[in-house]
């Protein structure tokens, strides 16, 4: 019989200590798989407002309603945050931000200016009309 060699084994997520960083950078690519998602429906819009005013007529009718604005509102969360973490990851890629304290703040501005902007992106759109 041969004896059995004993490899090392890759640790798996539930060794690790889940940190912040670590979940944001899964966020990140979820929000990238969601925007080809949300990307469809911009474009059935845009195909829409090409094709006539009862095609445009449809698509306001789904997007003017609840299920549709939370989609609108998911998706635009899922843009400004992947923009965000985006900027997050070239920071990183240039070779800065890697200190704790660093990491740390650039994780949480990525969070917070996410769920900002995106409020923010909605209040201007209702307060010139938008959200009739």
């Amino acid at each position: 019989m041969t004896a059995r060699i004993e490899r090392p084994l890759s640790p798996h997520m539930q060794v690790y200590r889940w940190t912040l960083t670590m979940a944001l950078s899964i966020v990140h690519r979820a929000t990238g798989i969601a925007l080809y998602a949300g990307t469809l429906l911009l474009a059935w819009w845009l195909v829409a407002a090409a094709s006539g005013p009862a095609a445009y007529a449809n698509v306001q009718a789904f997007t003017g309603s609840i299920i549709g604005r939370l989609i609108v509102f998911g998706y635009t969360w899922a843009l400004m945050h992947h923009m965000l973490s985006g900027i997050r990851h070239f920071v990183w890629d240039l070779g800065y931000g890697f200190k704790a304290d660093e990491r740390e703040a650039l994780t949480w501005g990525a969070l917070i200016g996410g769920i900002v902007l995106t409020v923010l992106i909605w209040i201007i759109a209702y307060a010139i009309g938008g959200g009739r």
